[in-house]
């Protein structure tokens, strides 16, 4: 676990090194064809306990829908912030992240990760990039996930080799490495609610999440939870995803927030851990988009109904996503 937390430090010195050369508004800009793999990734029981109780998971025989993110985090990050990426990694926006469970996996499984870049597409705030990530058993894909990263630009421009990018896909996906360093450049001041923190939703029209947008059909709510203002290094310690934007005020406000922020995949990990424990049937996919950070502490309602979900407060909404069942 040491040399993982080790190599994470170092994918995350060398992604500031070489982020101010890299533009995604760059012409030509081309994904690596290099995947990073990891023969067995081994699970520590101890960080297992933690990753659970800090999201909320009560089942102990199998893992978490979205622990393989966890364990394929520092895979990820060894891509995106390697040499031949195009995008820099400073300030990428994780849009979305769709995970497909195809089978459980559980506790005494090492699966053979492996990780890469998939496409670059032209948005209309930037450059998306799609990262997968899948988890193997004897050869056997076991586990994937999908993962939105927006670098944005304002010159109107795209790589040319980006091709547009096609109506979202109906199966759940996963997301996130780098992600939240992502939620960084989310944030944007909104003028009309007087510098207000907003999540840069680039997926989405951000009119839809304003207090002053069309209206729209909230879900009912199913729980509030309270957010300490120590969660974001409470869940760092579980999952290693240490970004400065989720540990303190201090070093958030080094990214452009008034204060740290929650860590977006916690957000769909006690989402999941909700939907678990209200439902029955193993879920098998999940999708989600965000929308907007949450500024630490907090208090945030939990909505579902049937398969849909979403996380909501201060006048916003988070999240939202979709869950399927098996069965």
């Amino acid at each position: 676990m040491r040399d993982a937390v080790t190599g994470l430090l170092v994918s995350l010195v060398r992604g500031a090194v070489t982020s101010p050369f890299k533009s995604a508004g760059r012409s030509g800009a081309a994904l690596p064809p290099a995947r990073a793999v990891l023969p067995a990734a081994r699970i520590v029981p101890g960080r297992l306990a933690s990753y659970r109780g800090i999201c909320g998971f009560t089942e102990r025989d199998v893992l978490p829908l979205t622990y393989p993110h966890v364990l394929g985090f520092p895979l990820a990050m060894r891509i995106m912030t390697g040499r031949a990426f195009p995008l820099p990694v400073l300030g990428l926006v994780h849009t979305r992240i769709e995970i497909t469970g195809h089978r459980a996996l559980h506790p005494a499984d090492a699966p053979e990760l492996t990780v890469y870049a998939e496409e670059l597409t032209p948005h209309r705030r930037g450059t998306e990039v799609t990262v997968v990530t899948q988890a193997r058993l004897s050869g056997e894909l076991v586990w994937e996930s999908r993962s939105g990263y927006l670098s944005r630009y304002s010159t109107g421009r795209a790589p040319a080799t980006a091709t547009p990018r096609g109506p979202a896909p109906s199966s759940p996906a996963a997301g996130g490495p780098v992600a939240e360093a992502e939620a960084a450049a989310a944030a944007e001041v909104e003028a009309e609610a007087n510098a207000a923190v907003r999540a840069g939703d680039p997926a989405i029209d951000p009119a839809g999440d304003s207090p002053t947008g069309p209206a729209r059909d909230a879900l009912p709510a199913v729980a509030e939870w309270r957010l300490p203002g120590d969660l974001g290094r409470r869940y760092g310690a579980a999952s290693g995803d240490r970004n400065p934007i989720h540990l303190h005020p201090l070093t958030a406000r080094l990214f452009g927030f008034p204060r740290h922020i929650a860590h977006g995949m916690w957000t769909v990990a006690r989402c999941l851990a909700e939907a678990e424990a209200s439902g029955s049937g193993r879920i098998r996919t999940v999708r989600a988009e965000f929308r907007a950070p949450v500024l630490l502490p907090a208090t945030v309602t939990y909505a579902a109904a049937g398969p849909a979900f979403e996380v909501r407060g201060a006048g916003r909404v988070h999240l939202t996503g979709r869950v399927t069942r098996e069965g």
